[in-house]
C-alpha cells in the first residue's frame, strides 16, 4: 500500500499539478477522487475545517492541504520517500 495518498477532483488544476508533480518524481501514490466518493469527501472535510479543499495530501499519517511542489517534495524528503 502506497504511504502517499491524494485526495482531489478530476476537475481541479491543483489537484493535477500534483499528481504531474509525483510522477514526475517517481513517487507512487494512491488517488482519491473525492467527487466520488463520499467517504472520503468527509474525510478531507474532516482535516479541513469542513471545507472540500483540493488536493490534499496524506503522507504516512502528515496531512498536507493544498501544497506547493516545494512543500510537497520537503516532506516526502523528511518521510524518506524522495532524495
Amino acid at each position: 500500500m502506497s504511504s502517499v495518498t491524494v485526495y482531489g477532483a478530476d476537475w481541479c488544476p491543483l489537484t493535477r499539478s500534483s499528481l504531474a508533480h509525483l510522477d514526475k518524481l517517481g513517487v507512487a501514490y494512491k488517488y482519491i477522487n473525492i467527487d466520488q466518493d463520499a467517504q472520503a469527501a468527509k474525510w478531507v472535510a474532516d482535516h479541513n475545517h469542513g471545507k472540500e479543499k483540493k488536493p490534499t495530501i496524506d503522507i504516512d499519517g502528515q496531512v498536507l492541504t493544498t501544497p506547493t511542489d516545494t512543500e510537497l517534495d520537503s516532506v516526502l524528503r523528511r518521510k524518506s520517500l524522495l532524495n
